[in-house]
């Protein structure tokens, strides 16, 4: 690929790059990463730097995954093919810590530059041939070792080597190359922060910055230029949530005042709250008495009782006349909220507010009678799944959103349901948070409430990794566990991935990280589970149904009605059972294939269990091998019952996912330098700047290339996530 630079053209950020580089290396550009601006590929980072004397590690490079080496070539040899003619030149290289395989086919003539002792860098996609890995026909550039003084020579075996993200069809070097012709025409580039904050922070220009992390001459230099560059994505992000924060200030909303409603109702509890809902209500109550709408997030460990909170939300918002709507990701889950719900409200107040259920499998007359009510304003509390967004669902007065696991909706969905009220009020509650709403908090875009404390009454779950793996005996102990469970007249959890062998439940609860050879593995099944259990002796007087989202919702109600009655003793599901789900008997979870599903998944899975006056247990059964990202996530639910600082783990093992966009998870994040688990007092201290700087002027009249960074770096996709987020 051919990287040249079109003279005459005079080059900015906003330059199109087919002018720069030509339509052809553009395209390819276009193709591999999206770039089709200047601005755009000045902002492809290397993910490191390597120098021409070092030999990196191969060690943890997943088999099917693009590495980038700086290796030195042991030994060449060229062997003819088996089954044809032909020939395969096999090119021995070291990495540091092993000998990896380079291999050619019909490219002997290869050899006379590939020779023992050169040293050089090697991409490719790593591949097993014969248990060894390899890279096929891997991209390379060899190291000039042109005769150089001894002050030459030290300073380029010294100089660092930037190494980018790359793909199959544009390597590092070329990506370093097309970087090279850019920087050399870059015209001056706009600093969108202030001097004086620049001045404080000791911050290079911003040209200055793009030279040195894109082309060092000493270690120093990137790692000046990448500070420089880290806090530029930090402020220019956090200007843009004041924005964004001072325009919904702006919004003319109905204040709901609590009244006598809300304290007949929080006295008529059978129970005390704890503290910390005491004071995630009373800021709850603070937000929804002002004239502009709340946007909160109340994040609570599993059963520590956000949704009482949520009712007593919604009683407040009844006292003016308005009405709330909650929405839940499945149908389970809305009619256990509807029926706890109801039961909380108790007889008087559920009489009065006339709490009405909507989901897609109603008959169709109660789905007409649910409509008119919700439509009427006779029903105070309307609750559903996603049903609820549909065009024929209207109300009355809308004051109140709730959203639960807000991770199981997208963006749009949220904002349909906010549409149908004015500017209502919006909470959303989560037990673990999941990396973007992670990331979004940190950032300063929601009002955050935790409830950490517990309710009373609730018991200890002890989790334990059984790695069948390691210790292939331990399946027969994990169902003697369950049996020993049900034996005491308790109840029991088992979950699994798919509904078949061929069927998964959810795409989502299938992580598409495995190595290669995980994938042909046959996941645990509904449908193989459960004459399984039904045939071991030790279970064969025990009452053992299944629930899965395929069942009709009648079958599935019943099933769990039953469940919670006692009538079943074991329940055989899918993540149907995720969430929200009040079995006070159940004691005991086995997640078959647990390194199939997500840190939050596992934790809300566990979180079932323990809810009554029994100790719950929960045991995580893998194949997984170690010290892989699928058994770390295992692993880690097992180490901590913390949900918050899973949420953390979970940020690191997944990334933040794109905070400015709609993708939920991976590794190519709207934020490229900045990581909130690690650059938490970057971003308060870039927070602070930004405050001051957007509140004295919300236009942003007097910085001007302020506010083209944050236009250039928030396309309109982006800025209208952040609105409705």
């Amino acid at each position: 690929m051919a990287w040249r630079y079109r003279e005459g053209v005079s080059v900015a950020l906003d330059t199109k790059l087919s002018a720069v580089l030509g339509d052809r290396s553009a395209k390819a550009l276009q193709s591999a990463f999206g770039y089709t601006l200047v601005g755009q590929l000045v902002a492809h980072y290397p993910r490191r730097y390597a120098t021409r004397g070092e030999l990196t590690s191969i060690a943890g490079v997943p088999v099917g995954e693009m590495a980038t080496l700086v290796a030195e070539v042991v030994s060449v040899s060229t062997r003819g093919m088996r089954a044809r003619t032909g020939s395969v030149l096999e090119v021995i290289i070291s990495d540091g810590t092993g000998l990896v395989t380079l291999t050619f086919f019909n490219q002997a003539w290869r050899a006379k530059d590939l020779v023992p002792g050169v040293r050089g860098i090697f991409a490719g996609k790593v591949g097993l041939y014969r248990g060894e890995r390899q890279l096929a026909h891997p991209d390379y550039e060899l190291f000039d070792e042109r005769e150089l003084t001894n002050t030459e020579g030290e300073e380029w075996a010294k100089r660092p080597i930037p190494l980018y993200p790359a793909t199959a069809k544009v390597a590092s070097w070329q990506m370093a190359r097309a970087l090279g012709v850019v920087l050399d025409v870059l015209d001056a580039v706009p600093d969108p922060i202030p001097a004086d904050i620049a001045a404080a922070e000791k911050l290079m220009p911003s040209k200055e910055a793009l030279e040195k992390i894109h082309r060092p001459g000493e270690e120093q230099d990137w790692r000046q230029a990448r500070d420089t560059l880290r806090f530029h994505e930090a402020f220019v992000l956090q200007c843009a949530l004041v924005q964004r924060r001072i325009q919904a200030a702006s919004h003319t909303s109905v204040a709901r005042t609590a009244g006598p409603g809300t304290e007949g109702f929080l006295g008529s509890l059978p129970f005390a709250l704890t503290s910390d809902q005491q004071s995630v209500l009373a800021e709850i109550h603070q937000d929804m008495a002002k004239p502009h709408p709340m946007n909160r997030l109340v994040q609570g460990e599993v059963g520590s009782g956000k949704t009482v909170v949520a009712v007593a939300s919604m009683v407040t918002v009844s006292e003016s006349g308005g009405q709330s709507a909650l929405l839940a990701p499945t149908e389970v889950l809305a009619w256990q909220h509807f029926r706890s719900i109801v039961a909380t409200l108790g007889p008087e107040l559920a009489a009065s507010m006339n709490p009405v259920l909507l989901t897609g499998n109603l008959r169709a007359a109660e789905t007409k009678k649910a409509l008119l009510a919700a439509a009427s304003g006779q029903a105070k509390i309307v609750v559903g799944t996603h049903a609820l967004l549909s065009e024929r669902v209207t109300f009355a007065d809308l004051g109140l959103v709730v959203i639960d696991e807000q991770h199981r909706f997208g963006v749009d969905q949220r904002e349909a349901l906010r549409q149908k009220g004015t500017h209502p009020h919006v909470l959303v509650l989560t037990a673990t948070p999941i990396p973007r709403t992670v990331a979004m908090t940190v950032f300063g875009d929601l009002d955050v409430s935790t409830i950490r404390m517990v309710p009373s009454g609730r018991q200890p779950i002890s989790t334990h990794v059984v790695a069948l793996g390691d210790h292939p005996n331990w399946y027969p102990r994990v169902w003697q566990r369950l049996a020993e469970e049900v034996a005491k007249g308790r109840q029991g959890f088992v979950v699994v991935p798919s509904i078949s062998p061929s069927v998964p439940e959810d795409d989502d609860a299938v992580d598409s990280s495995q190595e290669a050879s995980e994938e042909a593995r046959v996941l645990a099944s509904v449908a193989e589970t459960v004459p399984l259990l039904r045939g071991l002796p030790e279970l064969s007087h025990a009452k053992i149904e299944a629930v899965h989202g395929k069942l009709p919702s009648d079958e599935k109600d019943a099933v769990m009605q039953a469940f919670s009655a006692g009538d079943i003793d074991v329940v055989v599901a899918t993540t149907v059972i995720e969430v929200g789900i009040d079995v006070p008997n159940a004691s005991v979870m086995v997640i078959l294939d647990a390194d199939r599903f997500g840190v939050s998944q596992l934790h809300q899975l566990r979180g079932r269990v323990g809810r009554g006056e029994h100790a719950g247990v929960c045991l995580l059964v893998t194949a997984c091998e170690p010290d892989t990202p699928a058994r770390a996530r295992v692993e880690a639910v097992a180490a901590t019952s913390d949900g918050f600082e899973l949420a953390s783990i979970d940020l690191e093992l997944r990334s933040e996912g794109d905070v400015l966009g709609d993708r939920q998870s991976g590794r190519r994040s709207g934020l490229t330098l900045v990581r909130v688990t690690q650059d938490g007092e970057l971003i308060d201290q870039a927070r602070t700047y930004a405050t001051r700087v957007v509140e004295a002027d919300p236009r942003l009249a007097g910085h001007p290339d302020l506010a083209v960074d944050i236009a250039r770096r928030l396309d309109e996709a982006s800025a209208d996530y952040l609105a409705k987020n």
